[in-house]
């Protein structure tokens, strides 16, 4: 299980969440930050730090937001 950013980090892209990621699995989108779930270690420290409340655990995160758990590993499949 891996954390995912969802729809309050589209258009903020504050970056803290990248500053402090101990295996570097965030990167940077055209309108958002996406976390790659093949790398996550599920650390949380990620989560601790987004000023916006836009990360979550892959099965915590809302039901309006699900979309993002797809979006989040398109990311990655397509670089």
């Amino acid at each position: 299980m891996a954390f995912v950013i969802t729809s309050p980090c589209k258009d903020e892209k504050s970056g803290e969440c990248v500053e402090v990621c101990p295996v570097d699995c965030i990167e940077e989108g055209e309108d958002m930050f996406y976390i790659d779930p093949d790398i996550c270690i599920d650390c949380g420290a990620c989560e601790a730090v987004c000023p916006v409340e836009a990360i979550f655990m892959e099965d915590e995160v809302p039901a309006e937001e699900t979309e993002y758990i797809a979006l989040n590993r398109k990311f990655f499949e397509e670089q």
